[in-house]
């Protein structure tokens, strides 16, 4: 009986293991597709799309629901493949992007399930995700600058400030504000797939 019995909780933890796995990545799926999509409300205009960072939500809410390694391949694949269909952003941006948005879930996702289940330990993941991003984001661009010679001028410090922060807060006050509320809300829904769950 006790055979029998282990056998059955066997099977129950794979059946869920399985039906979590798939769940993700349907969602995985679905961040990546808006991703894609959210981009045209800011009417592909590279300057106002570098303010609101549309891009940057579903990236970051694929990392808490999803967990680091979806958030991360997410991250890393949406520019690229945005920059493949639609020519936007330019390839340079989207090089950049790539480690940037690949930083964004992953550290979130890993952070999420370390941290305390509490709206201080979901803030305090969003935000080092962010600052992780942010300076990731800084890093790839000097060393394509440098390597590329865009514009016939270095990287500088003001213009990783005025990309990462400066020019960008509409879209840092979004984040803080949206990522929040959805990862919360499925929390008290007590989402199957939530990354915190577990498996």
């Amino acid at each position: 009986m006790k055979g029998v019995k282990a056998n059955r909780t066997y099977e129950r933890m794979r059946f869920f293991m399985y039906r979590n796995k798939v769940l993700r990545l349907t969602l995985s799926a679905v961040f990546l597709a808006l991703a894609l999509v959210l981009p045209f409300l800011t009417g592909q205009l590279a300057q106002l799309g570098s303010m609101l960072l549309p891009m940057h939500l579903p990236v970051l809410l694929c990392g808490f629901v999803c967990g680091w390694p979806w958030g991360l391949a997410v991250g890393f694949v949406a520019p690229l493949l945005r920059f493949a269909l639609f020519g936007m952003p330019p390839l340079f941006t989207a090089l950049a992007m790539a480690f940037e948005l690949a930083a964004y879930g992953a550290v979130a996702g890993l952070l999420v399930k370390r941290l305390p289940q509490t709206t201080a330990g979901l803030y305090t993941a969003l935000i080092a995700a962010m600052l992780a991003g942010r300076v990731v984001w800084g890093l790839v661009s000097f060393v394509l600058y440098s390597l590329l010679l865009v514009g016939n001028q270095p990287f500088t410090f003001a213009m990783f400030l005025g990309g990462a922060f400066l020019n960008a807060w509409p879209g840092i006050v979004a984040q803080l504000v949206l990522v929040p509320l959805v990862v919360l809300a499925l929390r008290r829904a007590k989402w199957p797939g939530l990354a915190t769950a577990g498996v």
